[in-house]
């Protein structure tokens, strides 16, 4: 069939009310990513499939044509890397997700973060970068990150070429798409497990499905019944729990985990300067509180997800104990260290 029809009738179906399958939304999504399709056209099958909710099936065509294309690094077993990179939107706060991989692999995670800037310039790759990390580092410098520190950073527009043909037509429309959805689930280093926060309650469900339909080894996807795209500590959150066998969900308070429950305006940062500052203050100071507090809930699920640790409680244990141990601290300064080091290039090998 000819390329412009595949988009042309995956559009028509859109607009009939259909769903897609994995193998439409697969070919139309390929039709794209090459370059192959107008701007007019991406326009409107993006806002046309932006009405409703993708499901599962849609989320997992697109996302194994996204994984296609993306400039990957080859580390060995991907199926044990953990990335805790989420989709932004919500309550901004202080890049908790950042701050969750650095104590993880503090604790024995091997953490492949991936993430990008952000609208409000609090980003994860803003944040690494305030921190001193080199976030535009070959691909020989990210395994050597990963070999010595326990994690590396994938800045996104470095591995994922084939979204250029996208980005006209995403800034015309101006709102998020399915785009936005896609990038967490797309990590170059093929990572097989997940700590993966969304910014709304309803793509839980079918993103968790995208993820075990893609062969994910472990993972978990997060709403918080406060807004935020992080496991909260000022409201109970939803945990859909992902593995080879399915999904399954819980309801989560930190409670439960020997952790107590703050005002959110605790966890938000207003600045770059003051997202930086929460999370070096309790990574390198051992600060406590709110964003601690925050910082190790996440970190103590990331462990679970890594296996790492054998229950959430556990991980939290780890995790409190890398803080106060100073082990978090020379984590990150090792990270900085490396990732600002010359590594023999292999990147063409």
């Amino acid at each position: 069939m000819d390329t412009q029809n595949i988009l042309d009738q995956a559009i028509s179906r859109l607009r009939d009310g259909e769903t897609l399958s994995a193998s439409i939304m697969s070919d139309s999504f390929r039709v794209i990513m090459s370059g192959n399709a107008s701007d007019e056209q991406i326009k409107s099958f993006l806002v046309t499939l932006a009405v409703r909710i993708p499901t599962g099936e849609e989320l997992f065509g697109a996302t194994r044509v996204m994984r296609e294309c993306v400039a990957g690094v080859a580390l060995d077993s991907p199926e044990t890397l953990l990335d805790t990179c989420g989709t932004g939107g919500a309550p901004k706060t202080f890049n908790v997700s950042t701050a969750a991989g650095i104590v993880s692999a503090s604790c024995g995670a091997r953490v492949a973060k991936h993430g990008n800037v952000s609208r409000t310039g609090r980003g994860s790759a803003e944040v690494l970068e305030r921190l001193g990390i080199n976030i535009h580092a070959s691909r020989s410098q990210q395994k050597l990150c990963l070999q010595n520190a326990g994690i590396c950073f994938c800045f996104a527009p470095k591995h994922h070429p084939a979204v250029a043909h996208v980005m006209r037509a995403r800034k015309q429309i101006g709102t998020p798409t399915i785009f936005n959805l896609l990038g967490p689930l797309t990590n170059p280093c093929s990572a097989g497990r997940q700590l993966l926060g969304v910014w709304d309650s309803t793509f839980v469900t079918p993103i968790a499905e995208a993820l075990h339909s893609s062969g994910t080894t472990k993972s978990a996807v997060v709403h918080a019944l406060d807004g935020l795209d992080e496991v909260s500590v000022s409201a109970p959150t939803r945990i859909m729990f992902v593995d080879r066998n399915g999904c399954t969900e819980k309801i989560i308070s930190p409670e439960e985990f020997g952790l107590s429950t703050w005002n959110i305006s605790e966890v938000q940062a207003a600045t770059l300067n003051e997202a930086t500052e929460f999370i070096s203050d309790v990574l390198y100071l051992g600060r406590g509180g709110a964003v601690r507090d925050m910082i190790i809930f996440s970190a103590g699920i990331s462990l679970f997800l890594a296996d790492v640790s054998g229950d959430i409680l556990s991980g939290v244990k780890m995790a409190s104990k890398s803080i106060d141990t100073g082990a978090a601290g020379e984590t990150l300064r090792a990270w900085v260290s490396i990732s600002n080091t010359e590594a023999p290039s292999t990147d063409c090998m």
